[in-house]
């Protein structure tokens, strides 16, 4: 059964914190509501549409790490769709920055990663860190199921710390092909992030990660919200790399639903 608000009081376990800092990332099981579920779900169609009508503007099948009707990462769709800032501006997002972050957290990057059933719909080794730029704090990724994340239809496998030895960000290579920045070439296949729709994985933006193609005939979607404790400014300018919505303020919500 899924949750409701009022269950929201320990989201987030001090055994979760301790791994937090240890190995880099916690999973939330199930902690959606189906309100919860249903929004974000509503703006996953919508978001492959855009990107679609985006490559037939420009008359491509690929725009960047896009590639149609393969795998979309089509990002701040909530600008599109203000209803999902009920969710991005949450308690259940509030308490995971909090834990996280501490009691000052920015929106920095919102996006649904989307994957239709094809085998070229992998995606490298990364880390989130690695499509900024060397010069900011980590920040933290939130990441969503909202399917069923089996091993068939291409899970994120995470490289806790503990065993890439790395806590910081590295330098990335651009694969030629799908334009995607590598930064792990080694053996390690990672730990698999199999969750029932609803779940959250919790992960630094320097965890390195990858995920793996969808080998089923169902879009295999996931929403992601990214929080950082300052605005994070592009390389070489004062503007902001992405969102700069203040979202806790000493710990109070302070931005608008």
């Amino acid at each position: 059964m899924a949750p409701t608000e009022t269950d929201r009081a320990s989201l987030v376990t001090p055994e979760m914190r301790e791994q937090y800092e240890k190995e880099g990332y916690f999973v939330l099981e199930r902690v959606l509501t189906d309100e919860q579920l249903e929004l974000l779900r509503g703006g996953a169609q919508y978001s492959i549409d855009k990107l679609d009508a985006a490559m037939d503007a420009a008359g491509v099948d690929t725009i960047g790490i896009n590639h149609r009707g393969k795998r979309y990462f089509s990002n701040m769709i909530y600008e599109d769709r203000p209803e999902l800032r009920s969710f991005l501006f949450s308690d259940t997002t509030a308490q995971i920055c909090k834990a996280t972050l501490g009691e000052d957290a920015y929106l920095f990057w919102e996006q649904y990663v989307i994957k239709a059933g094809d085998p070229d719909t992998a995606f490298a080794w990364h880390q989130d860190s690695g499509y900024v730029h060397e010069d900011h704090d980590p920040y933290v990724t939130i990441w969503i199921a909202l399917d069923d994340v089996t091993l068939d239809n291409g899970p994120v496998h995470l490289l806790p710390y503990s065993r890439s030895g790395i806590k910081s960000y590295v330098k990335h290579i651009t694969d030629p092909v799908t334009n995607d920045r590598v930064c792990y070439f080694g053996s390690d296949p990672g730990v698999p992030m199999t969750a029932p729709a609803g779940s959250i994985v919790v992960f630094s933006s320097v965890v390195m990660h990858r995920s793996g193609p969808n080998l089923t005939d169902r879009n295999r979607r996931v929403y992601i919200a990214q929080y950082s404790q300052e605005v994070i400014n592009a390389k070489n300018d004062t503007a902001p790399a992405g969102s700069f919505e203040h979202f806790l303020d000493g710990g109070r919500i302070v931005a608008e639903v």
